[in-house]
């Protein structure tokens, strides 16, 4: 596999989703709380290189209203979003420096004030992790490689709620619209950039 480079002044880590209400539920084929500590490494290895950190949460509103319902085959299940629902993960380590986003729906991208963040700093590439792979990293990569942004998916950074619907998309199609690799991989890359 090729290695992957990271210029850190044109680089952005964009996490989503790793908030109380969503990292609580199973995940497969990783456990939330090891989607969480891998992220944990990744933001912090990113602010040792000098790269910006994002941390994206959804907030449905009061019974969800603010999330968007569709006729469908499947509808989703009503929102009960209990107090906190929305916060953040303590074992992030939030830093005064790192931008936080609220979004409203799947794609970080709508209705958001992300693309100011990293159009403004003249990022031209994101890495990306975050629950669900297949619902909020899915819809934020599509909407940015509709952007033009390169991609790194960060494999053992995400994870859904059942094995195929983060395999899917992790082996079939973010492989053709960006870079896959391990927590390990783009942890090294950014040791050897912050030296």
């Amino acid at each position: 596999m090729e290695a992957i480079s990271i210029t850190p002044a044109t680089t952005a880590l964009v996490l989503i989703d790793l908030q109380r209400g969503i990292t609580g539920g199973t995940t497969v084929p990783h456990p939330a709380s090891l989607v969480v500590q891998n992220a944990a490494r990744l933001a912090q290895a990113c602010r040792d290189a000098g790269v910006l950190v994002i941390f994206v949460r959804v907030d449905v509103g009061p019974g969800g209203v603010l999330f968007p319902r569709v006729a469908s085959d499947v509808p989703r299940p009503a929102f009960n979003a209990s107090a906190g629902w929305s916060d953040l993960m303590p074992e992030l380590g939030v830093g005064e420096r790192d931008v936080i986003v609220t979004k409203h729906q799947p794609n970080a991208f709508f209705a958001t004030d992300l693309e100011i963040h990293l159009s403004r700093r003249g990022i031209r590439t994101i890495i990306l992790g975050g629950i669900s792979t297949n619902i909020g990293v899915e819809s934020t990569a599509r909407a940015a490689q509709e952007r033009g942004y390169d991609q790194i998916f960060v494999e053992d950074a995400m994870a859904a709620r059942e094995v195929d619907l983060h395999e899917f998309p992790v082996r079939r199609f973010f492989p053709t619209i960006g870079r896959v690799r391990s927590t390990a991989d783009v942890v090294a890359c950014l040791s050897a950039v912050a030296k």
